[in-house]
């Protein structure tokens, strides 16, 4: 599987990579929760012709903590029906602990991500043949308070080392899925995508479901099912 090689091998190359404070801690999904992720990739990853959602990088409570994008664990477990192990990593942050699919703290973007998928499509099959998502980075940056740190926020420097490598495995993962749009989810990823990818293909962004941004408490659902009918995405 392409999709699979190309994570494992982007996993392997952000390893040499270091981050200056206020990053205190980095987590790596990619590796402690493989499993989850392979057989995420396994029963979806593996028709073209699809809409590619691209996120930014790990939630501390969504794919940070089962290794699915936007991976808030209801949807994971009860919806798409993923339950492989995952092996919590041996430095964890005392304020954002490796719990997996015992995690009791809500992903809010990933309620909103995944609960707008079930409700509209019913049933995984149904989503997975019209769209695929997957994150540009597959890191999760904390500060020492435990505060999430997204990759834009990083230092130049350290932006570059990562994004370069990120673009990269982005190029390499559209080879592989030969979606007909990319759609970025926020701002961030519209931007990278346009970067790495430039002319290939459409590239379009929707609202990024964060509870951070105000605009997203406003009905999301509706707003990206708009945004996305502009891009010329039919819905059911």
């Amino acid at each position: 599987m392409q999709l699979l090689t190309t994570s494992d091998d982007l996993s392997a190359a952000l390893r040499p990579l270091r981050f200056a404070p206020p990053v205190e801690h980095v987590y790596r999904p990619l590796d402690y929760a493989r499993p989850m992720w392979a057989e995420y990739v396994r029963r979806w990853g593996q028709t073209q012709g699809r809409v590619l959602l691209v996120g930014m990088n790990p939630g501390p409570w969504g794919m940070t903590q089962t290794g699915i994008p936007f991976g808030e664990v209801a949807a994971v477990t009860h919806w798409m029906g993923l339950q492989q192990p995952i092996v919590p990593p041996e430095a964890q942050h005392p304020r954002v602990p490796i719990e997996g699919l015992q995690c009791w703290r809500n992903e809010v973007s990933g309620q909103r991500l995944w609960g707008w998928a079930h409700a509209r499509f019913g049933r995984p099959e149904s989503f997975f043949a019209r769209f695929f998502v997957l994150n540009y980075c597959p890191l999760c940056f904390l500060e020492a308070g435990g505060r999430n740190r997204t990759p834009d926020k990083l230092p130049r420097s350290e932006r570059q080392a990562l994004e370069a490598l990120c673009d990269a495995a982005l190029v390499k993962s559209v080879q592989a899925l030969a979606p007909k749009l990319v759609v970025g989810v926020g701002q961030y990823a519209e931007e990278r995508a346009r970067t790495a990818l430039g002319s290939q293909l459409p590239i379009g962004r929707i609202l990024h479901p964060s509870p951070a941004n105000p605009l997203a408490s406003r009905d999301w659902p509706a707003q990206i099912e708009a945004q996305l009918r502009a891009l010329g995405v039919p819905l059911p």
